[in-house]
């Protein structure tokens, strides 16, 4: 999803290569940058602008500067059995505990069947699609989920008391790309509203409501206000329950349970990242599931059922108007198809903040479209 406004297009190696350098400036190890910079630029090449460069600087960057993120990972397993584990992040890179949690999943599910690995003490791990697709190229079913700060109010509320806390989906199929279900359980993700603010457009009504209850759609004083709790976003169904919001709501506090409970970890308003006023590392949970389809079935008859599925929903009789069906995952690998000669958009507000951490680190040798 470009901004629609002029953009430059990087290529996504330049792109991926200005990400590594920038985070190991910060004091990430090489290794380790390169697995945050393929996070990211994942996200720009599945069309899923929310979450790729455009978060590099307000949430990672930012956030080691400000000292409320430690760029060295020093991951902890806390406690295992053959087909489990708690890991504690110690406030490290999300997409470096990410990884080696879900890693660590796959490899029980594929000496048991199933592998299941909770996390503590972790931060923004970037798009969860990227670790269910870890499973998908394993040949195993994935399914993660995170908390966040606070953003959701529960339906009948006005409070943001739950994060946007994803809950996705891989499976493997017998086409180009997997089923791939990778979105918050809110209308939309505080990422998507950050893209709005880049692009200078309000926000869609019944995206997010204030203390009264009333929508908003400014989206430059939503975002101060999601931090300070003056507004709130809407869990998926929106308001109420007319529209089954309360589905949302419920989804929602399933990954708040899973991502907290599990590992004894911080939950609802735990997660602000505020103590006594000042800044304090967010205190995420994850949760990293793994499923080997070969427990169940040859991976191959799996496939095929699971591809024929996706087909033959896309076949079936479209609305008035309508153009195509899609099936999850679908869209996303469109984008790769369009972005892979093309690179990442960038728009205005983007091209700031890249030379602005070209500046700040160092890195005068790289030349971008705009220059």
């Amino acid at each position: 999803m470009a901004d629609e406004q002029a953009v430059d297009y990087v290529p996504f190696d330049i792109l991926e290569r200005f990400m590594r350098e920038v985070f190991e400036s910060l004091g990430v190890p090489p290794e380790d940058a390169a697995i945050c910079a393929d996070v990211l630029v994942s996200a720009d090449k599945r069309g899923i602008d929310s979450h790729g460069i455009g978060r590099m600087k307000p949430i990672y960057y930012d956030r080691i500067k400000n000292g409320i993120q430690f760029p060295v990972t020093e991951l902890e397993i806390v406690r295992e059995s053959p087909t489990t584990a708690v890991v504690d992040g110690h406030h490290g890179m999300g997409q470096v505990i990410g990884k080696r949690a879900m890693q660590l999943a796959i490899d029980k599910a594929r000496q048991y069947g199933t592998g299941m690995v909770a996390v503590r003490n972790s931060t923004h791990y970037g798009i969860a699609g990227y670790y269910s697709l870890m499973a998908t190229e394993a040949g195993m079913i994935g399914a993660t989920g995170s908390n966040a700060r606070p953003s959701i109010a529960p339906t009948f509320g006005v409070e943001n008391m739950l994060g946007t806390n994803p809950l996705t989906f891989g499976i493997p199929t017998d086409e180009d790309f997997p089923f791939v279900l990778d979105c918050a359980t809110s209308v939309a993700q505080r990422g998507k509203i950050e893209w709005y603010d880049r692009a200078g457009k309000a926000l869609p009504p019944g995206w997010v409501i204030d203390e009264s209850g009333h929508t908003r759609t400014d989206t430059h004083q939503i975002l101060a206000d999601l931090v300070s709790g003056k507004a709130a976003l809407t869990p998926l169904g929106g308001l109420g329950e007319e529209t089954a919001g309360y589905k949302g709501y419920g989804y929602a506090t399933v990954v708040e349970i899973l991502c907290a409970a599990l590992q004894q970890g911080a939950f609802l308003k735990q997660l602000l990242g505020l103590e006594d006023g000042k800044r304090v590392p967010y205190k995420l949970g994850h949760f990293f599931l793994a499923i080997d389809v070969e427990a169940f079935c040859p991976l191959a008859d799996f496939k095929r059922t699971a591809g024929e599925i996706c087909r033959q929903l896309r076949a079936s009789k479209k609305a008035p108007g309508a153009e195509r069906i899609y099936t999850a995952g679908e869209k996303e690998h469109l984008a790769w198809l369009e972005r892979r000669d093309r690179g990442a958009p960038v728009n205005a507000a983007l091209r700031e903040q890249i030379d602005a951490m070209r500046r700040e680190c160092g890195l005068e040798g790289y030349r971008f479209p705009w220059d």
